[in-house]
């Protein structure tokens, strides 16, 4: 699971019947203090984020397809399955 910020979506004209009324997000990877990695990924929306959210993200494709889909067997990478309120670190 990656630790991720939504920053922005993909809109696609054209995509398989399975992903119809699924959103692409352009999400990019964090640290647990909040600072940008250098990994961006694609990953399908099934909680309902937005833009700016700090998101968790399933890249494991049962997993994944299911989430984003509730269908096994999706050709899914990567899906959106939290949006995170806070981060806690013992420190």
């Amino acid at each position: 699971m990656l630790l991720a910020r939504v920053i922005g979506n993909v809109v696609a004209t054209h995509k398989n019947q399975r992903y119809e009324g699924s959103r692409i997000m352009l999400c990019r990877q964090i640290t647990p203090e909040g600072e940008d990695m250098d990994y961006t990924c694609l990953a399908l929306d099934s909680v309902d984020s937005g833009e700016g959210d700090i998101v968790v993200i399933a890249q494991e494709g049962w997993s994944a397809s299911t989430a984003a889909t509730g269908k096994p067997g999706a050709a899914i990478d990567s899906a959106i399955v939290g949006v995170v309120d806070r981060v806690d670190l013992n420190k």
